[in-house]
């Protein structure tokens, strides 16, 4: 995998409790316009400049999840507030990597949460927006089939993105949580069908921009894993190969940058942005229900991490499923996520992980605003 993301020079340690934080650099992102039933959302905009009150959605349709956030820009200074927002679990890629295709049920499933979606954008009259589909449709022969059933049935015009751009939406989403005292920082996104990793240095020099050195895309994530190995009720020894495959996979890019002895020596820090990462920060917290406030931008000594995972490997789906943290629909996927975290862990022996419950859709976010910031401030 190349070791140059599309999208670079992002700003790290902006506020911790933000949704936003620091705006990314902006590169070519698509977008468009709500402006009827059923009118595609893709299309190119008429708009330009960054206006008060403009509304701007991102929706991010996963392996696993399908998520939409829309917001307005901050009236003084960068970042934005999150207006209106939705979350499904919807597991588009299920069985994908046996039969290639996305099912119909799947597909229906989708459907009907892209439907929600269309209809809070409409709703919100939102200006601007990018809608975007990840490695479900990059994998299924029948992806571009789906995404023009979805054009034609919401409006919604999905773009597939490459496993590069997703791994810069989701650094450009959560690089305001990096310690900029750090020298360096491994940035993980643990997805239902792929995982991204990126290993940034900070740059004291220019204030403490996020400088990316490699990122990778494994073929791999908390579905596709469930898939091969089982997750309702997973044996000891099944889980422990689940843990030494995916550390096999991560051998490569070890190996390409000689992370574990940077991470030995106390410079660098682990940033995870997925639901595997915010579900263990949650349960290590003892919540007695999600609350992105609390876990959102946390510290974690990664010992906890895996005292988390063993505690959620020791019980059975039923006693996973009436977790107020996890709940039925993800009892069953948890456990590869764990088993993905462990070997990232092992692989990398760092001391510290810091929660972002924020990626994809803040980074689509912040650079489609800042796009629009500077073409205003070109024309003024």
């Amino acid at each position: 995998m190349a070791d140059h993301l599309p999208h670079s020079g992002l700003r790290a340690g902006g506020p911790a409790g933000s949704t936003a934080g620091q705006p990314a650099v902006a590169s070519g992102a698509s977008s468009g316009q709500l402006d009827a039933e059923h009118t595609p959302v893709s299309r190119p905009s008429t708009k330009s400049g960054r206006q008060t009150g403009s509304r701007y959605a991102a929706l991010d349709l996963g392996t696993n999840n399908c998520r939409l956030l829309v917001a307005e820009p901050n009236r003084h200074g960068p970042g934005f507030k999150v207006t209106d927002a939705f979350s499904r679990i919807v597991r588009l890629g299920e069985g994908v990597e046996q039969s290639g295709i996305l099912s119909d049920a799947a597909v229906d499933r989708t459907l009907s949460a892209l439907r929600v979606c269309a209809n809070k954008m409409r709703r919100a009259n939102v200006s601007r927006a990018r809608t975007v589909a990840t490695e479900a449709c990059r994998r299924a022969t029948n992806g571009d089939d789906f995404l023009r059933r979805v054009r034609q049935e919401t409006g919604i015009d999905l773009e597939i993105i490459n496993p590069g751009e997703e791994a810069s939406l989701a650094l450009a989403g959560c690089a305001p949580l990096i310690d900029p005292d750090c020298q360096n920082a491994l940035v993980f996104d643990i997805g239902g069908g792929s995982t991204e990793l990126i290993w940034v240095e900070i740059d004291k020099a220019t204030g403490g921009e996020a400088r990316v050195l490699g990122w990778t895309s494994l073929a791999l994530g908390v579905v596709t894993l469930t898939e091969r190995y089982g997750g309702e009720e997973i044996a000891p020894e099944a889980y422990r190969q689940m843990v030494e495959f995916v550390a096999g996979e991560l051998t490569a890019f070890e190996d390409g940058h000689g992370i574990r002895d940077i991470a030995a020596g106390g410079a660098a820090h682990m940033l995870g942005t997925s639901g595997t990462v915010t579900t263990l920060a949650a349960v290590h917290l003892g919540l007695p229900r999600y609350d992105r406030s609390k876990v959102d931008g946390i510290w974690i000594d990664v010992d906890d991490i895996s005292r988390v995972s063993g505690l959620l490997g020791g019980m059975n789906f039923e006693e996973r499923a009436q977790h107020s943290c996890i709940r039925r629909a993800r009892a069953d996927l948890v456990i590869a996520g764990c088993a993905i975290m462990e070997a990232i862990i092992q692989t990398w022996p760092m001391q510290r992980l810091r929660v972002a419950d924020r990626g994809l859709r803040e980074g689509m976010l912040n650079q489609m605003m800042t796009a629009d910031q500077t073409v205003s401030q070109g024309t003024d």
